[in-house]
């Protein structure tokens, strides 16, 4: 049983990845997994229930395939290099096609704001880990709270990602100016007490 459910959310992604979100339905999802087509309501009630979780599951494995890389990241330009490496591979896998059509169908779905918010949850989670080791030690900390930026950072990827779709050339230089402010905050680390005075006066964190 346990097989068949994990055939099942298997070949929802395959479907949203082929079909698109208007073709996934019970009939697709079985005929992908090589299933009985009631196993979906047998195991899932529904098929919504399928594709949330579908999705959750395999935004999870995602987050997993790259965690090795997000341990490496020693400075944010790595985290922003990292970001851009991530949105090559998930591009070619066709995973940026099904987010952009979880993210547009969730604008009227309940459910499928609340698959996608799931599935985009995991990645803010890693990215918020590595900024709070990467930025404790330095000077930014005192400027910039990490879970606002993980959200931040991972908002703007996400924007990036469904921008390429109409401006290639456009979506490449914003990842050039994103890890052109990784660079700006190197330099602040270097900055001396007033500066760092005259920051933290400026963009003092409201509370």
């Amino acid at each position: 049983m346990g097989d068949t459910r994990t055939k099942l959310l298997d070949g929802t992604v395959e479907v949203l990845r082929t079909k698109g979100l208007a073709g996934v339905s019970a009939r697709a999802v079985a005929t992908a997994a090589g299933a009985n087509q009631a196993l979906v309501f047998y195991h899932f009630d529904s098929v919504d229930n399928l594709l949330a979780e579908a999705c959750e599951r395999a935004a999870a494995q995602r987050v997993e395939r790259f965690r090795a890389g997000f341990a490496r990241v020693a400075s944010l330009t790595d985290l922003l290099r990292l970001g851009r490496s991530i949105h090559e591979q998930e591009r070619r896998a066709g995973n940026v096609d099904v987010l952009a059509q979880l993210l547009a169908a969730g604008q009227a779905d309940s459910l499928a704001a609340k698959a996608a918010a799931a599935g985009l949850a995991l990645w803010v989670d890693e990215v918020e880990a590595v900024l709070r080791r990467v930025l404790d030690p330095t000077p930014v900390a005192d400027f910039i709270e990490p879970r606002a930026l993980a959200k931040a950072v991972s908002a703007a990827f996400i924007g990036i990602e469904l921008y390429e779709g109409v401006d290639s050339e456009g979506a490449d230089a914003a990842f050039t100016a994103l890890e052109q402010l990784g660079a700006l905050a190197a330099i602040l680390e270097d900055a001396g007490p007033l500066t760092r005075a005259a920051l933290r006066h400026k963009l003092r964190r409201p509370g």
